[in-house]
């Protein structure tokens, strides 16, 4: 990603345009042009073809997206997503698996980090906990955000990291169905049926009104923009917010979960 983003600003030197020319002639956002230069954001293909029309690099920047070694293109549509998310007017989250990673208490996250195999190393573990609390900042804004939840009881349930924090987790649960903006609904044990077996996923709507899908993977993670595929997202979580229990009864179940501790 740091060898494809400085060949993008190489280029576009040569051209003698700036970022935000650049941007403005790919119809992208300078912050964008900034991130791929930088090595933080993935260039992605279609632009990476729209700079190569553009620059007259004779396809030097398309051919180097399509031979990204493997280990670069898994953490790269995580880094990307983030991006988004940072920015989103509107998030909706399945969780079948895990607490999406926005409500997790630091304990929570240290667990599931503790958990991976092969393991990460103590300083790894800390430095992803620091980044999953630092995102969770976009729902702490005056103005966060539409975001939805809706999560497997199994999840609500499950003892990640000790009683103690299960105690913590659901005392942070409660109080975040309590915000404004915010829905959380869970999809509760027993049922014969519901919209979400293939999986969790998340829809994400950006600042210019685009639809985006994200969905993880054992051994990776993929960007959805394609518009059928997005329907098809967006048709399974309407469902699936009406086959789980509604906010007042999420709140109540919670409740009952609490007052058995």
């Amino acid at each position: 990603m740091k060898l494809v983003g400085a060949l993008v600003a190489r280029f576009r030197i040569a051209a003698e345009m700036t970022q935000r020319q650049l941007a403005e002639e790919t119809c992208t956002q300078p912050e964008t042009i900034a991130s791929v230069e930088q090595g933080r954001r993935a260039l992605q293909l279609p632009l990476a073809r729209r700079m190569d029309d553009l620059l007259d690099t004779k396809g030097a920047l398309a051919t180097a997206v399509e031979n990204l070694p493997e280990v670069d293109l898994i953490p790269a549509w995580a880094e990307e997503y983030m991006d988004l998310e940072q920015s989103a007017l509107a998030l909706c989250f399945f969780a079948n698996q895990v607490l999406p990673g926005l409500l997790q208490t630091e304990r929570y996250a240290r667990a599931v980090f503790d958990s991976r195999v092969p393991t990460f190393s103590r300083d790894e573990i800390e430095a992803h906990v620091a980044k999953r609390l630092e995102r969770q900042e976009i729902l702490r804004r005056d103005v966060p955000p539409t975001t939805s939840f809706v999560i497997s009881e199994a999840v609500v349930r499950d003892r990640i990291g000790g009683e103690e924090t299960y105690r913590e987790t659901l005392r942070h649960l409660r109080a975040y169905a309590e915000r404004p903006g915010i829905s959380l609904q869970i999809m509760p044990l027993a049922r014969t049926h519901h919209a979400g077996l293939d999986g969790p996923f998340i829809l994400l709507e950006t600042p210019d009104y685009q639809r985006i899908a994200y969905t993880e993977s054992q051994r990776g993670s993929q960007l959805i923009s394609d518009p059928d595929e997005i329907s098809i997202l967006a048709q399974r979580y309407a469902m699936l917010r009406t086959q789980a229990l509604n906010t007042e009864e999420t709140r109540a179940l919670l409740d009952r979960l609490l007052g058995e501790l």
